[in-house]
């Protein structure tokens, strides 16, 4: 199926790495421009030269950080079409008593702060474009919560009002905006978290991965390439209409451990 999205303008965040890589792969497939930025610099020199790519440090939960990088991407991309806020950390394993206040917050700030902070800056453009969106990374976490990781169900809860709000107010535009909630997507950031609940529990990490997949009517786990797939199709033209929602990618999970 052919996108239609040849020469869109997009940028990514969290894009050196994982899905934030996959996501901009995708895009680059398809003929956009893409501007991908990560506080990994290192993992960023890693995506290579490639052509309609762009690269960029930034610390999301920097907003100064954050006005640099947006500044820098609409200027060498000649504008802005779409936003794709997917930079986020996994957050303090803890019950919410013995969690750490520090921890807490800057999974917070990442996650959510971090994500206002590229939308604040980034609409001005976006509501210059014919073919303006924005697509906010939640997690299932944010529709169920997550025993032992309170910051980042919390974050990831936080995206969701955000994302209807910006929906009302941008939709006058025609700049539509919405989240993608991944179930178990695998990959090295997955498999830490699993490492790190089954270290917790004194359970092997393909335990605690049964565990959590026995609660999906889809018995495995997710490829990147599927979330990146659905964020495409939201970002382009045939996604003119859908505004608003909270997208779930997780082969209909009804709970997470």
């Amino acid at each position: 199926m052919d996108l239609d999205i040849k020469g869109l303008r997009v940028v990514v965040t969290g894009g050196a790495l994982g899905l934030g890589a996959e996501i901009v792969r995708r895009f680059l497939a398809e003929g956009a421009r893409v501007h991908a930025c990560d506080i990994d610099e290192a993992a960023l020199g890693r995506l290579g030269r490639q052509d309609g790519l762009s690269l960029g440090a930034c610390d999301v939960a920097d907003p100064q950080s954050v006005e640099r990088m947006l500044a820098a991407a609409v200027q060498v991309l000649g504008g802005l079409d779409c936003l794709v806020n997917n930079a986020a950390v996994s957050g303090p394993l803890a019950p919410v008593e013995e969690t750490e206040i520090a921890a807490w917050e800057h999974c917070l700030r990442v996650c959510l702060f971090g994500q206002y902070y590229c939308c604040r800056f980034a609409v001005p453009h976006l509501r210059r474009s014919a073919n303006g969106s924005i697509v906010n990374l939640s997690s299932a976490a944010g529709k169920f919560g997550f025993t032992n990781r309170s910051a980042y169900a919390a974050a990831k809860s936080g995206i969701l009002g955000l994302t209807r709000t910006l929906s009302r107010e941008l939709g006058p535009a025609g700049v539509r905006c919405n989240a993608v909630l991944p179930g178990i997507v695998d990959g090295d950031r997955l498999q830490r978290v699993l490492a790190a609940n089954a270290q917790a529990q004194g359970r092997s990490p393909e335990a605690v991965a049964q565990d959590w997949l026995a609660h999906a009517s889809i018995k495995r786990m997710l490829k990147a390439g599927e979330v990146a797939d659905m964020i495409a199709y939201l970002a382009s033209p045939r996604g003119r209409s859908i505004s608003g929602q909270a997208i779930s990618i997780d082969g209909d999970l009804q709970m997470l451990a």
